[in-house]
């Protein structure tokens, strides 16, 4: 009887042993990737010391008109599939997304009250793509251009499409004279 009880306890005194060893390292590790992310968001969002982006000009449109929206201009003369196309506008959206989720946070939800509406036009080439670009940028209208990896369907480093997004009036003065895919 007496060994069946001393068992019993060392059994129980392993387990919590295990027990606590287990939970720390994994503390441990939680810790660790806990740091890792806020680090990899510091670099994303620009809030490291000392690197602080200002907002951008958007944000102050966002208080004062309602109406947004983001156009996504594809590169026509690619002759992307269907399907590349859509994969192309889902990275530029997310890209522009990205970009301004710190920086304008007021008009990434006036843009999301509109329902997050988004159209998409065609333009016939780089040049042209890189002159709207301009276009948006001289209006402080914030932009992504996504450059594919060149893995499937054309070739690598190609601009395929650009992402813009603003008050509807402002963005329809950069890509209001585009056809509809």
């Amino acid at each position: 009887m007496d060994v069946s009880w001393l068992s019993t306890i060392l059994v129980g005194a392993g387990c919590l042993a295990m027990g606590f060893f287990i939970g720390t390292r994994k503390l441990r590790i939680k810790f660790f990737i806990t740091k890792k992310l806020e680090k990899a968001a510091e670099t994303v969002d620009g809030s490291k010391k000392g690197g602080t982006k200002q907002p951008l000009e958007i944000e102050k449109l966002a208080e004062i008109i309602e109406d947004f929206k983001m156009v996504l201009v594809v590169r026509n003369d690619l002759k992307m599939g269907k399907g590349k196309i859509a994969a192309q506008c889902s990275h530029a959206t997310l890209g522009l997304y990205k970009k301004i989720l710190h920086r304008a946070p007021k008009a990434l939800n006036r843009w999301e009250m509109c329902g997050q509406v988004k159209v998409v036009v065609k333009i016939e080439s780089e040049d042209d793509m890189l002159e709207l670009q301009a276009r948006a940028k001289s209006l402080n209208i914030p932009t992504h251009i996504v450059i594919d990896a060149g893995r499937t369907q054309i070739a690598p480093n190609s601009r395929t499409v650009m992402a813009v997004l603003g008050p509807a009036d402002m963005v329809d003065d950069v890509t209001g004279g585009l056809k509809l895919l």
